[in-house]
């Protein structure tokens, strides 16, 4: 197995991608313990998905590990996530305002390690406390989305809007922009009850999520997420979503299955670690 060097130590040694997905999978071990214990459906999301379906576990070139829920499982993920083990905490708007609110819904961090991100546009800038810097998995939040695009759509390009001075303010002058955040959250509660009204059954990335195009591309019905189905992965089993050729369709293209060129199998998350 080819090996992807992410860092090389001044003693010579060096830290490899498949370092970190051993970190990362005792982590999502005990997440999913957790969650199963309290009922919690959750399904990997994105690469992890596809790294479960064609290399049942990580794909061996990817450096992070992202998971899925719904938005009206998220009150009872954050009582559940209060019971992970002692070495984890996790960060979100709802228990640190200083949290950036177009990252991911969720980051669970394990102490005691160190990650710098590659993308500095969504820097976390919850600091000062153990583990606060440590590798994370990220947690999604999939809430209602139409398929009528002009559903919502003054909340959407508010939203647009709104991300400027959220990312100057909290990642160039080191403001904490709190009632901005606070109206980009405000902003994505409001699209997804519009899009219930219209009665849709899709869900899809929550609006605070802006990065893939201003319509959501990932849509998906909830019938097609759930229930999760369990599938190998590495040396033991994770959930995926319940139609997952479907979804993988939707979210990589019909050749999900395939290779991409050697020159795109690359780690693209990290730019510095300590385990």
């Amino acid at each position: 197995m080819e090996q992807y060097v992410l860092k090389e130590n001044p003693d010579g040694s060096v830290i490899t991608v498949r370092d970190v997905q051993n970190v990362l999978l005792s982590m999502l071990k005990d997440v999913d313990k957790v969650l199963k214990e309290y009922s919690i459906p959750y399904f990997l999301n994105g690469g992890s998905a596809l790294g479960a379906i064609r290399h049942k576990g990580f794909i061996p070139w990817d450096d992070d590990a992202d998971i899925g829920v719904l938005r009206e499982d998220y009150d009872r993920l954050l009582e559940a996530l209060k019971h992970l083990p002692d070495k984890y905490l996790f960060q979100c708007f709802e228990n640190d305002k200083r949290y950036n609110v177009l990252i991911p819904n969720i980051k669970i961090r394990l102490k005691g390690t160190y990650l710098e991100e590659a993308n500095k546009l969504l820097s976390n800038r919850c600091t000062g406390y153990e583990g606060c810097d440590g590798l994370f998995i990220d947690i999604f939040a999939y809430d209602s989305v139409s398929l009528n695009k002009m559903t919502g759509i003054g909340y959407r390009i508010a939203n647009y809007l709104l991300m400027v001075p959220e990312i100057i303010a909290d990642n160039y002058l080191h403001i904490n922009p709190v009632h901005i955040k606070k109206l980009i959250v405000w902003n994505a509660r409001r699209y997804a009850r519009a899009a219930r009204k219209t009665n849709t059954e899709y869900v899809g990335f929550e609006l605070t999520w802006l990065w893939n195009g201003f319509y959501p591309p990932y849509n998906f019905t909830k019938e097609e997420l759930l229930p999760v189905k369990y599938v190998p992965f590495e040396d033991t089993y994770l959930p995926v979503p319940n139609q997952y050729d479907v979804y993988l369709r939707r979210y990589f293209g019909d050749s999900y299955m395939q290779f991409p060129p050697e020159n795109k199998r690359f780690a693209k998350h990290i730019t510095d670690i300590r385990l």
